[in-house]
């Protein structure tokens, strides 16, 4: 394997019924990932869209080779990528695997996701899409009802309450607060946390990610381009690790419901290909989309043990300026979370983080972050680890 490094990023503002096709959305993440890079079109080799929705939603499909041909890229290796919520950094994973095995010298990746223009129940019912129909979805869960399955359990479990979760919604609406790219911009404290608005017991509107759309792109490639494309004078960001774990999609058919097996794997893989400890790590830019994910994720990554992720944080080590930062640009919670988008914002965050270019929202001098995308409630869980390279 050659090594990989990300040298353009881009991405959109987190909108809500804004008109914009996806198409368009996508144009718009590339140019700017492209432009932001420094390299010509015509060394670009492949193109990878991460989705979930666009053919239920939008009745379009074969992404990768529209996305191409909008950009002027018609022609070129292209494909889609579809992981539920994790669609967007399992086409990451796809790209590094092209640039790393030597199939090409310069992969770009764009996550996008348009969800607002339908309705409330389309688009539940296309997120229910993530869970094991046949065992769940016939059945009635939502997605928002399979996350209240699993903080109940928890809660029940472990002997904690919903006001020990509300931490990680204000950390994360904190940062947003400061991300001209969020769809929320609204700091919050434990009592409207507290007082938000149930949606299944015990989920509340302040536990979940808000539904808008989105899109962003980054431009991977060898280390030869990297170094001949570096004129901004920042800091090289190397991807080094990636790695995919898998567990079964209903909750029921668990090893343990509360253990998030996917997340473990992919973490432990990761780390061993970047040869670091999770001591090592400065970022962990996790997948919140519901507090009780934030929770298990910190547990699965060996942060906590079980039963004290939920705790983890509440002296303000997932601050920017804590030991272990968390959802730096506000998270899927504050940020937003156009589900197939997402892994690829998160990437693109990083990135910034890791150069220096993070604005207000800067984590002080990280060198190693630890980026996690989830799909559906933890059955394909998406580990990359990148690298400042000074």
């Amino acid at each position: 394997m050659r090594d990989v490094y990300l040298i353009g990023i881009g991405q959109t503002k987190m909108s809500k019924n804004a008109g914009i096709r996806g198409r368009y959305m996508a144009e718009e993440a590339i140019n700017k990932a492209m432009e932001h890079a420094g390299i010509e079109w015509s060394q670009v080799g492949m193109l990878v869209a991460g989705n979930m929705t666009a053919g239920r939603l939008t009745a379009q499909q074969q992404l990768g080779a529209l996305y191409a041909d909008v950009v002027g890229l018609r022609g070129i290796e292209a494909a889609s990528v579809e992981a539920a919520c994790g669609s967007g950094a399992a086409a990451a994973r796809w790209g590094v695997m092209a640039v790393g095995g030597g199939y090409h010298d310069v992969a770009v990746v764009c996550g996008v996701e348009r969800m607002s223009h339908a309705s409330l129940e389309d688009t539940t019912a296309a997120l229910a899409c993530a869970c094991d129909w046949e065992l769940e979805g016939v059945n009635g869960e939502s997605f928002i009802s399979l996350n209240a399955r699993l903080m109940r359990r928890y809660m029940y479990t472990y002997g904690v309450t919903a006001q020990d979760f509300g931490h990680f919604a204000i950390v994360a609406h904190d940062n947003g607060f400061t991300n001209p790219n969020a769809f929320l911009h609204k700091k919050i404290d434990m009592e409207t946390y507290l007082n938000s608005r149930m949606l299944v017991d015990p989920v509340k509107l302040l536990d979940a990610p808000p539904i808008c759309d989105g899109a962003a792109a980054i431009v991977l490639a060898t280390e030869e381009i990297a170094r001949a494309a570096q004129s901004n004078g920042l800091p090289m960001v190397k991807v080094a690790g990636s790695a995919i774990g898998t567990d079964s999609l209903a909750l029921d058919a668990r090893r343990v419901m509360l253990e998030l097996d996917g997340a473990a794997l992919s973490t432990q893989r990761a780390l061993e290909q970047a040869g670091i400890e999770k001591e090592d790590l400065d970022i962990f830019e996790l997948h919140d989309a519901y507090t009780i994910i934030t929770t298990l994720s910190l547990e699965a990554a060996g942060f906590a043990e079980k039963g004290q992720g939920v705790h983890f944080g509440k002296d303000g080590e997932i601050t920017l300026t804590g030991k272990l930062p968390i959802a730096t640009f506000g998270g899927l919670k504050s940020r937003g979370h156009p589900v197939g988008a997402t892994g690829v914002y998160q990437l693109v965050e990083t990135y910034m983080q890791l150069t220096g270019t993070a604005g207000e929202n800067q984590v002080p001098y990280p060198e190693f972050a630890l980026v996690q995308n989830i799909g559906g409630t933890g059955a394909t869980v998406v580990s990359h680890v990148l690298q400042r390279c000074d």
